[in-house]
């Protein structure tokens, strides 16, 4: 992957994580305990991702989210390795790699969902008040 656009962007972990499908061990993601107002944008690319409303403590050392920001902002493969069958969350702009999505795990979302995303997959912009403040 010497060729790969973002091998020079991202540093070793987070070009291992993001395009060549490796996960951070839990709770050691900048992002798992976050609870700032805001936006999670890829890392790789810059694309919107996920908004701190959607996000919730599923208390597995992730960070946890209900939905994407926009449906068509993630893209999902099925993902047989590791001995099991998990559906892939990818960047729907440059198809690098944030986590998985897990459906009726009891967490009483709106969507019934759980898209468990690695911190070095994404970048977070606390979101603004109306006279410039950062809100929280």
């Amino acid at each position: 992957m010497q060729n790969d656009p973002f091998r020079n962007k991202l540093n070793d972990f987070e070009f291992h994580v993001l395009r060549e499908g490796g996960t951070e061990r839990p709770y050691t993601g900048e992002y798992w305990d976050n609870k700032e107002s805001g936006t999670y944008y890829c890392r790789a690319c810059g694309a919107k991702l996920f908004e701190s409303e959607t996000k919730f403590d599923s208390r597995c050392g992730w960070p946890s989210f209900f939905k994407p920001a926009e449906d068509s902002n993630v893209t999902y493969i099925n993902d047989s390795s590791m001995g099991m069958t998990r559906i892939e969350v990818q960047c729907g702009s440059c198809a690098s790699h944030l986590g998985h999505v897990f459906e009726g795990e009891g967490f009483n979302t709106p969507t019934d969902l759980r898209y468990c995303i690695n911190s070095a997959s994404m970048t977070f912009e606390r979101a603004v008040g109306p006279h410039g403040t950062v809100t929280d």
